[in-house]
Formats: structure tokens, C-alpha cells, sequence
């Protein structure tokens, strides 16, 4: 997949995610997404990195340890 596919398949969610509010009052976009995005993204990455942290941190571009702290808070440690 593309980045410009990954791109598109993020702008279809909202999309409809817009179109299912019907009219009400979005809140929070901004880090609903960002909490949807980064959880999938940490668990691949994890994955691919056989779940070490200093590996799935350099490949992040994040400090290990600030890896850690979005590790505990999406609840995957």
C-alpha cells in the first residue's frame, strides 16, 4: 500500500465518519483520530520489531522511552 492509498483510506473514514454525525457537532477530531491511527500503528510496528522497543522506537523516529509511556497508554504493556 501506497502512502497516498493509506492517505485516501484516512480521508474516506472521515468522510464518513462527517457524514454519520448527520449534522451534529463533531469534538475532539483531532485526537480521536490520532488515538485510532497511533494504536494499530504501534501494534505493527511492535510486531515487526519481535516487540523490542529500542528497535520499534528508532524505526518511529520516537525516544524509547516516549514509546513506552503510548505503549502503556493504548494499554499494550
Amino acid at each position: 500500500m501506497s502512502n497516498q492509498n493509506l492517505e485516501q483510506c484516512v480521508r474516506d473514514s472521515l468522510e464518513g465518519y462527517f457524514r454519520d454525525l448527520d449534522g451534529e457537532t463533531p469534538a475532539n477530531v483531532y485526537d480521536m483520530v490520532i488515538r485510532l491511527v497511533e494504536k494499530p500503528l504501534l501494534d505493527v510496528v511492535m510486531s515487526h520489531a519481535d516487540n523490542n522497543q529500542s528497535r520499534a522506537a528508532e524505526w518511529l523516529g520516537l525516544n524509547r522511552n516516549t514509546l513506552r509511556k503510548k505503549l502503556v497508554d493504548h494499554q499494550m504493556l
